[in-house]
């Protein structure tokens, strides 16, 4: 049964085992466990039942991940996305004041949008248009963005008025103990240590529980809580045409930061085949798109690919296995849910950093010599740590990397579905402007 298995993921292929695949699984949902209490934290603002919601979030990022691990068969965990959650929450629900059944409703026809898209080739067609120039500047900008968020988190660098930025207070004790996780991380690492970052985390976790850092508030969650959320959207409130604005920017943001997500996590992995391109990209496509429908009917905001899956590669994960670990965590995390909310933001912020290092080594894969690719790879790599956003930094790459095309003459080397692309940010960089 085991070899059987280890047929079906292409352990010997990928150079992996089951030891390394379940450490890796288990980092990488330790790494992004935060969302079993961000994302209700966050939904709960729209008069949705807290408990309701973290059920939800739970049973969606388990079955999205195991999806993921056991369909695609790639290390790649999903839940609720952080900023499709917010957007849904404080724009759609809290700043135009449709209620939260009809919300969800918008989400669900975006995710059957998205698996209609797959099933017809447009979405594989729009990761394969991507040049493979920006491939590289696509993962760096994404190690940044991750290495930015690991330093808030740990306080060490805190929002400025007059310099946007600013160095934290060192001297902070949830400051201090972030610095200890990223010193014994960097220290496990350099000593080629491969469960570097669990053994960080945790250990960083238990000393913050002795100096009293940890807060851990005991609590009873139950699957039945989900009852107060599952199948209450509102499908046919979603359908009029007054929201087909809200589908579309939950298609495309979700579109986009995915792609990035894939384009960081698999360069990372090595999951590319010769040609630069993702084997089975369409089932990680209906994978992605399926649970946001599930995640729909369940009751949270989109579904999408977690960029914290570079932890559990970096962590040595490069198959399914991988996936299904972290899909089968966040089931267990159902029923101890207070418990992996004990995991501070200290613990996991120096992860975040390490990782963010790793996938510098990208940068040597860009032609710096050539402006028309490197002027595009470098707004690429800055714009998504300075605007937060993925999907900006892929807008911003595209954007330049065509007109530098056209500009210097060269419009029919370049694959038409990056002009079309080109156009359809600069129409969504025109529609942010005017809203």
């Amino acid at each position: 049964m085991l070899t059987a298995l280890e047929r079906y993921f292409e352990f010997e292929r990928l150079g992996t085992n089951w030891k390394t695949e379940i450490l890796a699984g288990t980092t990488t949902f330790v790494t992004m466990a935060y969302i079993v209490f961000v994302n209700p934290s966050i939904l709960r603002e729209t008069g949705m039942p807290f408990e309701a919601v973290v059920a939800a979030t739970c049973l969606c990022a388990a079955f999205g991940s195991i999806l993921m691990g056991a369909w695609a068969r790639y290390p790649i965990a999903l839940a609720p996305g952080m900023g499709l959650n917010a957007y849904f929450t404080y724009t759609v629900v809290k700043g135009m004041g449709i209620p939260w059944q009809t919300a969800l409703g918008a989400v669900f026809l975006s995710g059957v949008a998205f698996l209609i898209l797959t099933l017809a080739g447009i979405r594989q067609l729009i990761v394969e248009a991507i040049p493979k120039e920006l491939y590289a500047a696509v993962a760096a900008g994404i190690g940044l963005f991750i290495a930015m968020i690991g330093l808030r988190n740990a306080g060490i660098v805190v929002p400025s008025p007059g310099t946007m930025v600013t160095l934290g207070n060192l001297r902070d004790k949830n400051t201090l103990l972030a610095i200890f996780g990223l010193i014994l991380i960097a220290a496990l690492s350099a000593w080629r240590v491969r469960a570097a970052m669990l053994i960080g985390i945790l250990a960083t976790t238990l000393l913050g529980a002795v100096f009293g850092l940890v807060t851990w508030s005991p609590g009873a969650y139950h699957v039945s809580a989900i009852a107060a959320t599952a199948g209450k959207l509102d499908i046919r409130a979603a359908w009029n045409i007054g929201l087909a604005e809200i589908v579309f920017v939950f298609l495309f943001v979700d579109l986009f930061d995915n792609v990035g997500t894939l384009v960081g996590v698999g360069k990372r992995a090595g999951l590319f085949d010769e040609a630069n391109r993702i084997p089975r990209m369409r089932d990680i496509l209906l994978a992605d798109a399926s649970a946001t429908i599930a995640g729909s009917l369940a009751g949270t905001s989109t579904v999408t690919s977690y960029i914290e899956s570079a932890a559990g590669v970096v962590a040595g994960g490069r198959s399914g296995v991988t996936a299904i670990v972290t899909g089968l965590l966040f089931i267990l995390a159902l029923f101890v849910a207070p418990l992996v909310g004990a995991v501070p933001a200290s613990a996991t912020a120096p992860a975040l950093i390490v990782v963010g290092s790793l996938m510098m080594t990208h940068l040597g894969e860009i032609p710096w010599g050539d402006p028309a690719v490197a002027i595009p790879a470098f707004l690429t790599v800055i714009t998504i740590p300075l605007s937060f956003s993925i999907a900006n930094g892929l807008a911003f790459g595209f954007t330049s990397y065509a007109l530098l095309r056209i500009l210097r003459g060269e419009f029919r080397r370049t694959h038409w579905l990056v002009y079309l692309l080109a156009a359809l940010f600069i129409a969504r960089f025109i529609y942010l402007g005017s809203s």
